[in-house]
């Protein structure tokens, strides 16, 4: 899947510590030699999480 600057995308609970998928925005998206492509995203209360693409989905 690929991902680009300020697509909205669902945030996996596993990388949120939450019981449920959470909204956000693509900030950054990085060629990552060793786990391949990993995704930052920015909520809506401004926290940021990043990890592998696979923890995250397109809305």
């Amino acid at each position: 899947m690929d991902f680009k600057l300020g697509d909205k995308v669902l945030i996996s609970p596993e990388l949120t510590r939450c019981n449920e998928w959470r909204k956000g925005k693509v900030i950054q998206v990085e060629d990552n030699p060793f786990v391949g492509t990993v995704v930052s995203a920015e909520t809506e209360d401004t926290d940021i999480f990043f990890g592998r693409a696979d923890m995250f989905k397109l809305c």
